[in-house]
């Protein structure tokens, strides 16, 4: 009777999105807050150029490139929020302003999960009549097949999450999609009729809705899938379809004719055209933005610390943008498979040394984030204030970090390598900082550089790669998958999260205690006891100094005049809310 209550209590708490599912970019034009009427930090809690006016191209730059724009084979954030506009998933976040945009809302489903007594089986029901681009109405088995190939194939597909890989009764067993010729597939997913589809858990996982909000969970075609090619030929279920894509180029969206507004409660899609341009010099972007090319950065993270004084020192400028806190952490990883960070103390030293503050001011200053001492930002449930390696002024501590360089034996220093990401300016400037701050205890890094876009494939996210290249050192930033602590710690600190290539958890941690700690924490209903148990998985990880927090980020974004229905999302590591955006630009 208590956990029936309890897994009833979880769905009443996402229904609470349920009250509205209108798109929040509705309305006319006269609450326009653009041009000379824009207000600082205005989409923090609004939508700024409100317009219901359809037309309109939308432009995109991104400094790289992303992982992957297919749904089922991508990781990063602003992927997520840009592949909701030809993509459809079971569930998704609301589209609105503020606090709203945290609500989880039904999409491709009729409504939020069914939970068993357990939160062991869970069952979604999905819209009637919904369309590919090609004509043929969207069933639920090409929602079980989408997961099936995301999951389970990952010599084609290696970027993303594999949640369901870990839950899925028999999952671990399971060959995937391209290897098993079965006509039922994986059993541990059911689709009794092409509405309803069934999700039996090998364990209890209190935060399956949220898990329903990823791209994974949008509906593949199995005729229509190639593997790794298919990102080149996608067959769309949004309101948009691809009319050409280069990996290297970028991307142009059309509108889908086959998209019935009628069967998408939550999008409005006002665009007639959306321009994806990648590889654009970081810098080159903001220069883009403030001439008004550009309608956006992709990336979502915000302009460039040399780009800030540019906008900040002109009110006229300052007004146009917006400030919010990212629900992500720059961390730097020391990989405890790579010596000699194998040892604790060695891994100490380095806590003790890093000037964070030092960091902060290197990039960007308050106006880029605040001096961390938790993976977990306050702004995601489970954040328990401590801070286990205090310093003066978050300057360091010279002398306690060659303290512990004598107990793991390197009392005069040793060498490794530092990885950053090349096309992302002020992560380099940061490791160069802390490059500078190591070398006065002894600790000679040389930096390495690469693109974002092959980062966790091929290089820190390759345990091969790493080990080979000695690369105890890692800049690394990451935002919550969702708002909870198993969200926003399972991918970088669980033994399941490390994989061949595209990997997330740059420690390498597979400590047992911390695993068991995890699986625990999302099977406990107690919303309280489950907050409880994050913060103390969160101590775990920095008593084994494996991670160091160095800032909870804040993105400094520009909205150009053109900009229209633009809001900051909370759900999305705080980037604009790429559903409702438009654009005034013909």
């Amino acid at each position: 009777m208590k956990s029936r209550k309890l897994a009833a209590a979880i769905a009443a708490t996402m229904a609470m999105g349920l009250g509205a599912t209108a798109c929040g970019g509705g309305g006319g034009s006269s609450d326009n807050n653009g041009g000379g009427n824009a207000k600082a930090d205005a989409g923090l809690s609004s939508v700024v150029n409100k317009t219901s006016k359809k037309g309109g191209t939308v432009t995109y730059e991104h400094s790289s490139g992303a992982d992957s724009l297919d749904p089922g084979n991508t990781y990063y954030g602003w992927v997520q929020n840009f592949s909701r506009l030809y993509s459809r998933a079971l569930l998704s976040f609301k589209p609105a302003a503020g606090k709203e945009g945290l609500k989880v809302v039904p999409d491709l489903a009729t409504g939020l999960g069914k939970a068993s007594a357990d939160a062991k089986t869970w069952t979604y029901h999905i819209r009637k009549g919904v369309k590919f681009q090609d004509g043929s109405e969207i069933t639920t088995k090409d929602v079980k097949y989408a997961i099936e190939r995301s999951n389970f194939a990952p010599d084609a597909l290696s970027n993303g999450p594999k949640y369901f890989y870990s839950y899925l009764e028999g999952g671990k067993k399971y060959k995937g999609p391209y290897k098993d010729k079965s006509k039922e597939g994986l059993k541990s997913i059911e689709t009794p009729d092409d509405y309803t589809i069934v999700f039996h858990l090998n364990k209890p996982f209190a935060d399956m809705d949220y898990l329903a909000t990823f791209s994974q969970t949008a509906p593949i075609q199995q005729k229509a899938d190639t593997g790794a090619e298919y990102v080149k030929k996608q067959v769309s279920s949004g309101p948009y379809q691809f009319q050409s894509y280069s990996e290297s180029r970028g991307a142009t969206l059309v509108r889908n004719k086959e998209w019935d507004p009628k069967t998408d409660p939550i999008r409005k899609a006002l665009p007639d055209k959306i321009e994806m341009k990648f590889n654009v010099n970081a810098t080159t972007v903001d220069e883009h933005l403030l001439a008004g090319t550009t309608t956006a950065d992709a990336a979502g993270t915000g302009v460039q610390s040399k780009t800030q004084p540019k906008i900040l020192s002109k009110p006229a400028e300052k007004a146009k943008t917006d400030n919010p806190y990212a629900g992500a952490t720059q961390y730097l990883a020391q990989n405890v498979n790579v010596k000699p960070f194998d040892d604790v103390n060695c891994r100490k030293a380095v806590q003790w040394a890093i000037d964070k503050a030092g960091v902060v001011d290197a990039t960007g200053g308050k106006t880029k984030g605040e001096v961390a001492s938790t993976l977990i930002p306050p702004s995601v449930a489970g954040y328990h204030k401590f801070d286990l390696y205090k310093t003066p002024g978050s300057k360091g501590d010279v002398t306690k970090a060659k303290d512990y360089l004598k107990k793991c034996g390197k009392p005069n220093g040793f060498k490794t390598t530092l990885t950053a990401r090349s096309d992302r300016p002020d992560e380099v400037t940061g490791a160069t900082q802390i490059q500078g701050t190591l070398k006065k205890i002894g600790i000679d890094a040389e930096i390495k550089t690469f693109p974002a876009d092959k980062y966790f494939t091929d290089f820190a996210g390759a345990p091969a790669w790493v080990h080979k290249n000695k690369a105890g050192l890692m800049m690394m930033a990451w935002g919550a998958d969702w708002p909870s602590g198993f969200g926003f710690l399972d991918q970088i600190i669980n033994g399941s999260a490390i994989k061949p290539s595209g990997g997330t958890n740059l420690m390498e941690l597979d400590d047992p205690k911390i695993n068991k700690a995890m699986s625990e924490g999302i099977g406990t209903l107690d919303d309280t006891k489950r907050e409880q148990i994050w913060g103390n998985v969160d101590k775990m990880v920095a008593e084994n100094a494996s991670a160091v927090p160095l800032f909870y980020r804040k993105n400094l974004l520009y909205r150009p005049d053109q900009a229209a229905n633009v809001t900051v999302t909370e759900a999305y590591l705080g980037m604009y809310d790429y559903v409702l955006m438009t654009s005034t630009k013909k």
